[in-house]
């Protein structure tokens, strides 16, 4: 689809930018094309945001200016938009659950149906169960993802983990702050320990499971075009700005700039992280990832030693990323919005960037020349 804003914006001559933000949804009584209301839509504070942080409208100026006084380098710069919806399409599969175990000592040990793969889901997990115990980090313990402790879990995947498994916890969390009221009514001067050291001489129950499911999801329906799969949208913009030597098609990435949309972020520090992460992936897939196919149709380049996947010369020279202010989403754990897989978009600013450095060669040597830009993706050098 950003192709073929792209391919808009050549064809009438009108700036690329100007074609993106005239199809941009409107506000949050937007219907989307199979039927679901948006909501909080952020897209637009996302957009002039970066627009105005990244000094996009400067820089495009000396983007041209460069490549008027250089022959063989060429640079480009692109602004890209995204919207990422975040649930399993498959209703069921949007649930999970919790086990919170409390010991006399007063620690707490948390088991969910959720993977850590360096994501930052435990860590979030913590954080939920400290902020609703009002308990320190140094009392929380996350054991590994077991279906001995807490059976069939949906795959880690969708980015909706932190939402499913943070309001499973939540659920555990009030359950047992429930039993305990009773308790810290009678002694509210006692601390953390010997509430529940009191708890467990009175037989109180210190463990709790707890379980959430996505409300309101709908199948999308084949035949209605209708339907609302969705619980929510992750909204963000990427400004990207490349350069890349006309003689042998190599090219650097000079700076990136990325708003991202996350509500009210559970660990600004861990949200960082994914943003960047995404991006790099993301900028991999669009323009480093080549697919080689045998005669037969067997796929060659199965993996690092056969294609070319970034690495740490591949990150921008200046790279900004920052978390939209003042975003809240009612729809999910205190307010927060997943942030796994919607900056993966952000990459194909680069793809765009580099595909306004190549429209720039059309130049090269006073002669003009007809350039044929590709739909998907770039091709290496041979």
């Amino acid at each position: 689809m950003e192709n073929i804003m792209a391919r808009i914006s050549e064809y009438t001559q009108i700036p690329p930018n100007t074609v993106r933000e005239r199809n941009f949804y409107k506000d949050k009584d937007d219907i989307t094309h199979y039927g679901q209301s948006l909501g909080d839509c952020q897209a637009r504070r996302c957009w002039d945001q970066i627009i105005s942080s990244s000094c996009y409208i400067e820089r495009e100026l000396e983007v041209k200016k460069f490549n008027r006084m250089n022959t063989y380098k060429k640079r480009g710069i692109s602004a890209i938009p995204c919207k990422f919806a975040i649930a399993f399409g498959i209703p069921f599969l949007n649930q999970g659950g919790a086990l919170v175990l409390i010991y006399k000592d007063g620690s707490a040990l948390v088991s969910i149906g959720g993977t850590e793969m360096g994501q930052g889901l435990y860590t979030k997990i913590i954080q939920i169960v400290c902020r609703v115990l009002k308990i320190q980090t140094d009392k929380v313990y996350i054991s590994e993802t077991t279906t001995s402790t807490v059976p069939n879990a949906s795959p880690t995947a969708a980015s909706a983990s932190s939402d499913i498994y943070g309001m499973a916890v939540l659920d555990a969390c009030e359950k047992l702050l429930r039993r305990l009221k009773p308790i810290q009514e009678k002694h509210p001067e006692s601390s953390w320990e010997d509430i529940i050291r009191t708890a467990y001489t009175e037989s109180v129950s210190l463990f709790a499971t707890g379980f959430h499911q996505m409300p309101d999801l709908q199948n999308y329906s084949l035949e209605k075009r209708k339907g609302a799969p969705f619980r929510y949208f992750t909204y963000g913009a990427a400004v990207s700005e490349v350069e890349i030597d006309c003689l042998t098609g190599d090219h650097v990435v000079l700076r990136t700039d990325i708003v991202m949309d996350v509500g009210n972020s559970l660990n600004p520090a861990i949200d960082i992280g994914q943003v960047e992460g995404a991006f790099i992936q993301g900028y991999g897939f669009f323009t480093l990832e080549q697919l080689v196919y045998s005669r037969s149709g067997a796929l060659l380049s199965k993996g690092p030693g056969a294609y070319k996947i970034p690495s740490i010369m591949d990150i921008p020279r200046v790279f900004n990323v920052s978390l939209l202010r003042d975003s809240s989403n009612p729809k999910a754990i205190f307010s927060s919005k997943a942030v796994g897989e919607p900056p993966f978009f952000s990459g194909s600013s680069v793809f765009f960037a580099l595909r306004e450095a190549i429209k720039a060669t059309s130049r090269l040597g006073g002669v003009q020349r007809r350039v044929i830009l590709p739909c998907f993706a770039l091709q290496r050098p041979k």
